[in-house]
């Protein structure tokens, strides 16, 4: 297994790797809608923090030399659900080639860091 931390990755607000790799398979930690120069300051609303998320988990693949078309799995954790689930997939399909969309959890959730709306986790493939 390797452990992975990447350079000007988002700072993790607790005692993790930004991913895990075995097998051909990368687990990459669930994300928060912060940005790497104001940790734990978020966008307002579910349009911007799921960008936010978005952007920081293609920084995490693009430090392992991945972007999202290697993407299996995601799962989506929304403290909202019923407000933000539409706006959220809206955004979230933005990411994805129309062909290519990753099997995919998305749960309603009490509470995540930060008071965030959203956090998203996934698993790619190497090529």
């Amino acid at each position: 297994m390797k452990f992975h931390m990447i350079n000007g990755g988002p700072k993790p607000v607790a005692p993790f790797s930004h991913a895990v790799e075995t097998d051909g398979f990368v687990f990459v930690t669930g994300q928060m809608p912060d940005t790497p120069q104001a940790p734990g300051v978020l966008p307002d609303g579910i349009v911007a923090q799921t960008r936010a998320v978005m952007e920081n988990l293609k920084v995490v693949l693009a430090g392992l030399d991945l972007g999202l078309e290697h993407v299996v799995m995601t799962r989506i954790y929304l403290t909202r659900f019923k407000e933000d689930y539409t706006a959220m997939n809206e955004t979230y399909r933005s990411f994805f080639a129309p062909d290519r969309l990753p099997a995919r959890t998305c749960v309603g959730v009490t509470g995540l860091a930060y008071d965030a709306l959203i956090e998203i986790d996934l698993v790619c493939r190497r090529p």
